[in-house]
């Protein structure tokens, strides 16, 4: 208990998202394990527990990496922004040209020796809030003028989300909508993100066109499908059955951890549809203890945002906390047919080496902030008390 209470004690920055990353973290473990069943017997002979092991290790390793981003000053993350966004691109665009077909998606970059997958596009999503955050803050003054605008913001925002839908649609759609928050927030004129929203679209409906007469170039071509079937109906009636009734047979407190159906039936119970599990095993309240922790983060991130007295750091904050939570919702909006079907993970919770790693690295990198903000608010107060003392 001691050593408990020392831990707490010690630790820096929000408190809160400390719990969220350890509840999340428990709540994965958990589902992960019941939910690798199937795949298991298929793949390792019924040897759950190897998949248990490795998510572990996945676990830990992302721990490591949030605790390196919350131990850094935020500040080195604005210096690294622009070279991190010319290495995303150039990221990207090898994934697009040369990277393994794998799920009928060109994502992923296979590291040599070691032969792990690496999926570009969680690194060019940071890279590009941090190199967004860093052209705002530059401009302290309300954006007004185009130059300011356009080839420092927009124009990467373009190239980048235009880098990663080929292949990975929701991802580029949401850190279209990111990216575009911060700029609104960060006081560009709203005639440059209408202009930025223009081009969305018309980068959109370029890369309909093109995926049409050239399907060889954009291969990936299934997110237009899944957004006809989510309109007009048909092709995915099969997994949202699942989904429903994993909702149905939840009931409020589910049929307990280990008994899900679903897992045995339904694609990636313990990573794309793993909020299906969640809702099988744990209910009703099981989904909503975790829906409500995303919730509480969200609260979290933007009672960080204006504490802040740095426009660097808060944008930051802004920018992956609406990352992570958007993508959260997404996820969980799936399961119960409020958006197409989606590749999008439960971020901290399913499975998945490349998603919990940069999940934990944009949760040190809001840690970070968080850490400073409070330092510095702590001077502030010892300051005022000391000139209190004084007069």
């Amino acid at each position: 208990m001691s050593l408990g209470n020392s831990l707490y004690k010690n630790l820096k920055g929000d408190k809160v998202i400390w719990m969220i990353v350890a509840l999340l973290s428990i709540i994965s473990v958990l589902v992960v394990y019941s939910a690798t069943e199937a795949i298991a017997f298929k793949y390792r002979l019924g040897n759950t527990e190897s998949y248990l092991f490795k998510h572990l290790g996945t676990l830990l390793l992302g721990g490591f990496l949030l605790y390196l981003c919350y131990a850094m000053h935020y500040h080195r993350f604005k210096v690294a922004a622009p070279y991190l966004l010319v290495v995303a691109a150039l990221l990207l665009i090898y994934t697009l040209v040369l990277g393994p077909t794998i799920n009928e998606a060109r994502r992923w970059i296979q590291v040599p020796i070691i032969g792990l997958t690496f999926q570009t596009s969680d690194f060019a999503k940071i890279a590009l809030v941090l190199f967004v955050a860093r052209e705002i803050t530059r401009h302290k003054d309300y954006i007004k003028d185009f130059n300011k605008a356009f080839k420092p913001i927009i124009v990467p925002i373009i190239i980048i989300c235009g880098l990663i839908a080929p292949s990975d649609l929701s991802t580029a759609i949401m850190l279209f909508v990111t990216t575009a928050t911060m700029m609104f927030v960060g006081r560009v004129d709203l005639k440059y993100i209408g202009l930025l929203l223009v081009l969305g679209v018309v980068l959109f409906a370029f890369l309909i066109l093109l995926g049409d007469l050239f399907p060889d170039l954009v291969r990936r071509q299934t997110w237009i499908s899944r957004m006809r079937e989510f309109l007009h109906g048909g092709g995915n009636e099969y997994h949202l059955e699942q989904f429903k009734m994993a909702i149905s047979n939840g009931k409020v407190f589910g049929v307990g951890p280990g008994n899900s159906v679903i897992a045995n039936t339904i694609p990636h119970p313990y990573s794309d549809s793993v909020y299906g599990t969640i809702m099988e095993e744990y209910g009703l309240f099981g989904g909503f203890v975790v829906l409500a922790l995303y919730v509480l983060m969200f609260f979290r991130v933007g009672s960080i945002m204006t504490k802040s007295d740095k426009s660097f750091g808060a944008l930051v904050v802004m920018g992956l906390g609406l990352s992570l939570v958007m993508q959260a919702f997404v996820n969980m909006a799936v399961a119960v047919d409020m958006v197409p079907v989606t590749g999008q993970p439960l971020p901290l919770v399913s499975m998945g080496g490349t998603s919990i790693m940069f999940t934990c690295i944009s949760i040190g990198m809001i840690l970070s902030v968080s850490k400073y903000v409070e330092q510095t608010n702590k001077n502030s107060k010892q300051a005022n008390t000391d000139n209190e003392g004084t007069d």
